[in-house]
């Protein structure tokens, strides 16, 4: 009987992904964007060693909601102050800030450790079309 496989940090080879989130929802994209920063994709995935490759999200700005989500779905903070919780609603955030929903969206499906943490930075969210990433030569993720 063999034994399982455990990937080690020197061994990891990472590739560089396109996912064109043009039309598609929220969801469905930031779930697939999580499974590849984690490395799940992967054979070699290995909980506990940051396995993944890196991501990058193009055209934020016409990812969907589906349903009522865009009115009344809301995003809370709070300044840290009595009486601070602030909330904005999708439609002003996805106007606004169209990256950070979606970097919000893929950041709170990853672990919440320094692991999420480690994966997370390797996440790459532009608003538009162009990305300054072609020397690293990514390839586009169907999914």
């Amino acid at each position: 009987m063999g034994s399982t496989y455990m990937a080690k940090p020197a061994e990891i080879e990472r590739k560089w992904w396109i996912i064109d989130a043009a039309g598609k929802p929220l969801g469905r994209v930031s779930t697939e964007a999580a499974r590849i920063l984690r490395g799940k994709h992967k054979p070699t995935f290995t909980p506990h060693i940051d396995t993944g490759d890196f991501v990058i999200i193009i055209n934020a700005e016409q990812a969907l909601l589906t349903g009522n989500k865009l009115q009344q779905k809301k995003y809370y903070h709070h300044s840290g102050y009595p009486g601070g919780l602030k909330e904005v609603s999708y439609k002003d955030l996805m106007a606004k800030k169209p990256v950070f929903a979606v970097e919000k969206a893929v950041k709170g499906m990853l672990p919440h450790t320094r692991l999420g943490r480690a994966q997370g930075r390797k996440l790459k969210v532009y608003a538009g079309g162009e990305h300054p990433h072609a020397a690293q030569k990514p390839e586009v993720w169907n999914f």
